[in-house]
């Protein structure tokens, strides 16, 4: 009984220390603002969602600002079966024409959106939603991608249908909603000057708000520990002209390219820094911001 008591004593002793050691990294923080890039295996475990939104209540509580973005294509996709409706990629875009984007707007700012509102506002939380659409945030821009034929290597423009970047962000709602206790919800859905809606890559999203709302980091939450360097290690830190270097070598490769180079965008715009984060890591976001040395890799200017 006497081993037991001590181990608990010892336990909340651990617990203080914490909080302690957290103090100057709150402070450092103390009105700053924060995009959250959110999805992944983060969204889709059920604890890790509960763990993510209390995080982000306390990162509130604490005098920091948080503005999440997420994503959901596996959600769309998962709908879009239900549907019978078939999906096509292109360099991991989804071709997206006049049935899809109803379903992808449906899913992105409908049910997805209001659960993890709900998940923030369980948490203790005042989340609210939106979508890029909202307030004319988000003006979109269609793109098209490049594609090589294999055999004659001649280059064509593929149509993706309603996918789109930003073209402009106006972030006056979300200033508005920080400056409250509100704790903005953003699906990554916006509007061309015509109204037409288009389907925004969740990473690029968030890289653009980021920028425009001037937030002192951008966290990308990921399904890989961060950038690895040729044996597969992780690099804590790295410097625009780094990472570039490293993306040309062919170190930085696949999927981890698009976002690295959303990073880098952010921190041209002048966000202080970026960093790409293991989301399957319980409180990454906690241990990135109120440790010294983070959960993932750091992407500064210099």
């Amino acid at each position: 009984m006497a081993d037991s008591k001590e181990q608990q004593r010892r336990e909340w002793l651990a617990q203080a220390d914490i909080l302690t050691e957290a103090l100057p990294y709150m402070r450092r923080y103390t009105g700053a603002t924060l995009v959250i890039k959110y999805g992944g295996h983060a969204m889709g475990d059920p604890e890790l969602a509960k763990m993510f939104a209390r995080d982000i209540v306390l990162l509130k509580q604490v005098g920091i600002n948080p503005i999440v973005v997420h994503g959901g294509g596996p959600q769309i996709g998962s709908m879009l079966e239900r549907l019978a409706i078939e999906s096509e990629f292109v360099d991991g875009l989804r071709v997206t024409g006049e049935e899809t984007i109803n379903v992808v707007e449906m899913v992105l700012s409908g049910q997805i959106n209001k659960n993890v509102v709900h998940s923030i506002c369980e948490a203790g939380g005042r989340g609210v939603g939106l979508s890029g659409k909202d307030g004319g945030l988000v003006r979109a821009s269609k793109i098209m991608r490049k594609r090589t034929d294999p055999e004659t290597g001649e280059e064509s423009l593929v149509d993706l249908g309603f996918v789109g970047e930003p073209s402009s962000v106006d972030p006056t709602i979300l200033e508005v909603m920080v400056e409250s206790d509100i704790i903005p919800i953003v699906a990554p859905i916006g509007a061309d000057e015509d109204g037409q809606t288009y389907n925004i890559n969740a990473d690029t999203a968030a890289g653009a708000i980021a920028g425009a709302v001037g937030a002192r980091r951008l966290l990308m939450l990921t399904d890989v520990a961060g950038v690895l360097d040729s044996e597969g290690h992780l690099i804590p830190d790295m410097t625009v002209d780094q990472a570039e270097a490293l993306k040309q070598g062919g170190t930085i490769k696949g999927g981890m390219i698009p976002k690295v180079e959303t990073c880098i965008s952010a921190v041209q715009r002048g966000v202080d820094a970026a960093v790409i984060i293991d989301g399957r890591v319980a409180h990454s976001v906690l241990l990135e911001i109120f440790t010294e040395h983070g959960s993932g890799t750091l992407i500064r200017r210099i």
